[in-house]
């Protein structure tokens, strides 16, 4: 695997040996926008890694060191994601300029990073997500289009699928038993939710981040049975 230097300057020492990987969109209109972006010192914002459309791989922060790619987040009891996370930036214009799906020459050459990844670190299955995962309010990225599903298949992640669940679905405004149950759910999986019973907007905003990796046929925020099933499968995985 051919990496590219282009040295960030943007980095500080770990607080901690990598254990997550965060995988993210740049969202900028090109590739060469988001590295000069993520080299700026004045932006204070970096990755380790940037893959462009075209499965050229640019290292900006050697693995050891922390790049400042999470900002504000939360995962499975992590709150200084980037003390033990490494990140890797996509390229992909993103929501905002045209999003659109990940061509096979940079699909291939994620998978074959994050295999060279984990073989240097210990990163559970359960711990490579979005950054959409890590911060749902805030995120939309790598989004729904990203192969999450041929991820896992590659034997990097989790993947599940189940027949929907009974029942219809849950929306904003609810509040019960099974609100509780599915904000228990989501937590208990990794999002930052406790739970309440009541499916307010932060509910919302967490089940669209679950729908955008692990149910993208829908992302609006409603736990249909599907998304509710999905997510019981996937703990039953072990996550």
């Amino acid at each position: 695997m051919n990496v590219i230097e282009a040295p960030s300057p943007n980095f500080d020492a770990r607080t901690a040996p990598p254990s997550l990987l965060v995988l993210h969109y740049t969202g900028m209109v090109s590739g060469e926008a988001a590295i000069d972006r993520l080299r700026d010192p004045e932006a204070k914002v970096s990755a380790h890694y940037v893959v462009e459309e075209d499965g050229r791989i640019f290292r900006l922060v050697p693995e050891e060191r922390r790049a400042w790619h999470a900002g504000v987040s939360f995962w499975r009891g992590r709150r200084n994601v980037n003390g033990d996370s490494i990140g890797i930036e996509i390229v992909n214009p993103g929501h905002a300029f045209g999003y659109r799906a990940f061509p096979e020459a940079q699909v291939a050459a994620v998978l074959a990073l994050t295999a060279d990844i984990r073989a240097r670190w210990d990163i559970e299955d359960r711990d490579i997500v979005g950054h959409s995962d890590i911060a749902p309010t805030r995120k939309e990225d790598p989004g729904e289009l990203f192969p999450w599903k041929r991820l896992a298949e590659a034997g990097h992640g989790l993947w599940a699928e189940a027949p929907p669940a009974p029942g219809a679905p849950i929306g904003e405004g609810e509040e019960g038993a099974a609100v509780f149950a599915l904000q228990a759910g989501l937590t208990r999986l990794g999002y930052e939710l406790p739970p309440s019973g009541q499916f307010d907007a932060d509910t919302a905003a967490v089940v669209r981040a679950f729908q955008r990796h692990w149910r993208p046929e829908r992302v609006d925020g409603m736990a249909d049975g599907e998304t509710r099933a999905r997510l019981i499968a996937l703990l039953r995985l072990g996550a």
